[in-house]
């Protein structure tokens, strides 16, 4: 990885094309040299050969002349011995060697001249020599030497290339010698002017990995600007963009805390979804609406999120917004959830992008439940008034006619002479007609309530609403254990105290539809918080089924009920604002029936109210603040 990356580093990509190109140019230079100096060496030598022949013939004349032939032997020698020559040789006029010389002593001299020398030999005329070539890189010439104005004979030199060639391999090795010491300082010239290159651009290489790596906290900035040139201009430009950049950040990161504050926190459940119906993003409160986690989410379809009825309308409407490029609203659907149905209104709407496309699809989500069950529950409420209403004024109507049987039967018993057993037949009748007159009076007991607060027997109010339940306790098997003092009474509103007591007992015989044990305890003791305050404390606890932990936290909230048929959500939530206003506390435990526990009766279940009232009441005008319910799971 190392040399590759050396490889494709600026610095070996200049060294490998400055160095290409000036082998280049001196095998150029080198080439043209060399066939220059070719064409020179072989001037030089064409012209040495004239020069040396015509010395030759020369020297032979003249020996002649002084009548020493001898001599021109020891002069065909002394041209041998140049460095220049590779021999020397005299003919007679027709060709025969009379001296011959080599300038290498291991070359024999040859015996007789060659055919082209032969011919060469009769192209001399007069003084000048002849310049002529026997083969590859030989060379040689001949002049004629005249005695007493007639030929003599030739005198023949043969130029040695050795001689030569040694002057080109010198002029070569010049050139090489001087490429070397070229290349070496263009290596060196290079890599400094690569290094003051590479090294800037090194910096801004690092730098930009380290924006890349950290571009929250860029932490190397601005770059040092090494040099003072374009790639300074560059590094400056880049501290300049890294600066600009961090500062919209910042803003950008303001912004969006902002919005992720809002998204957060609003009150409304958010979800954002792509083209697939999955989900991209959510808020905390969409993910509890859900009963879910914001993660859990990420990634999914609505079907593996919401109920399949719900899941399907809510993909048909994304799936519109993407096509029809235009919100859709006020969506309604429903579901079930773990303690209750829910109940949701929702408006979908496109999310565009700079390309002015459809890239996803904002959901935002109202939860609805509370308006529906309190809907739901005001017409239950209005109701149970309209019964309660019907329900007094049966009553009212009847007690005149109550009155009347009551004091006819009691004519007939006293007055009438009857004997057994219609006599008998009478007093029951009696007896009866009395209970319908008391159950009139207690129905009355429940819808007018007084306007002051007085004292009234406990047991009164409590026999009362147990006397009204008598039926369903018979039909349940429902055994009642009273535990209280028939004398006990109690400074309070009777109508609200039996209100309560109506509550908290029906929720106990709903609690046991296959029977069981209430028990209704009531004893004089002090206030836990305020020891100084003398009170009652009423306890109705049941062995029913029990509340569950999670459903314990809501059950004095308003229209929360775990009976979603017959409840209203109304009762406890009823219950602990009267228990407020007589600055009173309710405290509940409960344990849920175990799965291995079939008996109705048994103890490891049920359900424990704890009421605590003080005996004298403080009165408070009607509106006036009051204290929170303590409510103990």
């Amino acid at each position: 990885m190392k040399l590759r990356a050396r490889l494709r580093s600026i610095s070996f990509q200049l060294l490998v094309g400055v160095v290409s190109l000036e082998v280049l140019s001196l095998l150029l230079f080198a080439w043209v040299m060399v066939r220059k100096q070719h064409e020179e060496i072989i001037s030089r030598v064409e012209q040495r050969l004239v020069h040396q022949a015509n010395i030759a013939a020369f020297e032979a004349e003249e020996a002649l002349d002084d009548r020493r032939p001898d001599l021109v032997g020891l002069s065909v020698d002394i041209m041998a011995k140049s460095p220049s020559v590779a021999s020397s040789i005299v003919t007679d006029a027709d060709g025969k060697i009379l001296f011959a010389a080599n300038n290498t002593a291991d070359k024999p001299v040859e015996e007789n001249l060659r055919d082209q020398e032969l011919t060469q030999m009769r192209r001399v005329t007069g003084d000048t020599p002849v310049v002529f070539s026997t083969g590859p890189n030989e060379w040689e010439s001949v002049a004629a030497i005249h005695h007493e104005g007639r030929l003599y004979g030739y005198a023949w030199v043969h130029s040695d290339r050795v001689w030569d060639n040694q002057q080109l391999d010198l002029m070569l090795h010049s050139a090489v010698v001087f490429g070397i010491i070229w290349i070496a300082a263009s290596i060196v010239l290079v890599l400094a002017m690569a290094r003051s290159i590479t090294r800037p651009l090194g910096v801004l290489h690092d730098g930009t990995q380290a924006l890349m790596q950290t571009p929250e906290t860029p932490t190397n900035f601005p770059l040092p600007v090494l040099v003072h040139n374009e790639i300074g201009d560059l590094i400056e430009a880049f501290n300049r963009m890294v600066a600009s950049i961090e500062e919209q950040r910042a803003g950008l990161s303001d912004t969006l805390s902002l919005l992720d504050s809002m998204l957060a926190n609003a009150p409304i459940g958010f979800a954002f979804f792509d083209r697939h119906a999955r989900f991209v993003r959510v808020n905390r409160i969409f993910a509890e609406m859900t009963e879910g986690t914001m993660s859990r989410h990420l990634g999914r379809t609505l079907a593996e999120v919401l109920p399949e009825a719900a899941a399907a309308q809510l993909k048909t409407t994304i799936e519109r917004v993407f096509e029809e490029d235009r919100p859709i609203r006020d969506i309604e659907l429903s579901g079930a959830g773990t303690a209750w149905n829910w109940t949701w209104i929702a408006n979908a709407y496109p999310i565009r992008t700079l390309q002015q496309q459809v890239r996803w699809v904002g959901l935002i989500v109202l939860d609805a439940t509370d308006r529906k069950r309190s809907e739901e529950a005001l017409r239950k409420t209005e109701k149970l008034a309209a019964t309660g209403r019907l329900a007094a004024s049966i009553a009212h109507e009847i007690n005149n006619p109550l009155e009347a049987i009551t004091n006819l039967l009691y004519l007939m018993s006293n007055h009438a002479g009857l004997q057994e057993p219609a006599l008998g037949w009478v007093q029951m009748a009696e007896h009866e007609v009395k209970r319908v007159a008391e159950i009139t009076q207690q129905t009355l007991r429940f819808y007018r309530q007084s306007t002051q607060a007085a004292r009234a027997k406990l047991s009164e109010l409590v026999d009362s609403v147990l006397s009204l339940h008598q039926v369903r306790l018979q039909h349940r098997g429902i055994h009642v254990e009273k535990r209280y003092d028939p004398e006990m009474d109690l400074h309070c509103f009777a109508g609200e105290i039996r209100q309560v007591f109506a509550n908290l007992i029906g929720n106990a015989i709903d609690s046991m539809p296959d029977g069981g044990r209430l028990i209704v305890r009531a004893r004089r003791t002090t206030d836990i918080r305020n020891p100084e305050r003398d009170g009652i404390l009423f306890t109705v606890a049941d062995t029913g089924s029990g509340i569950a932990p999670e459903a314990r936290k809501h059950i004095f909230e308003a229209f929360f009920t775990t009976k979603e048929v017959t409840g209203t959500g109304l009762g406890l939530w009823v219950s602990s604002e009267i228990i407020a206003k007589h600055e009173g506390s309710i405290r509940v435990r409960s344990r849920q029936r175990l799965k291995d526990h079939s008996d109705p009766g048994n103890v490891h279940s049920g359900t424990v109210f704890e009421l605590f009232l003080p005996d004298v009441y403080l009165a408070k005008k009607v509106g006036a603040e009051t204290q929170p319910v303590e409510a103990v799971g």
